[in-house]
């Protein structure tokens, strides 16, 4: 494993969690299931977060 293949791994990681911190605390502040928006956002990107603004963010406007 090289010093790029390390960058690449961390940065994925970083959005994953990023994402996944987002999508939980944003859900818990609306009520909608925030630990299965969270642990899907930590599994794969970017997904969970168009489905969260499709499903979830319209529903409320």
């Amino acid at each position: 494993m090289d010093e790029l293949d390390i960058v690449i791994l961390f940065s994925v990681f970083l959005i994953l969690l990023c994402q996944s911190t987002w999508l939980y605390m944003d859900a818990r502040h609306r009520s909608r299931y925030p630990w299965f928006w969270a642990i899907w956002g930590l599994i794969q990107c970017p997904m969970p977060l168009i489905f969260y603004w499709l499903i979830v963010r319209r529903k409320r406007s």
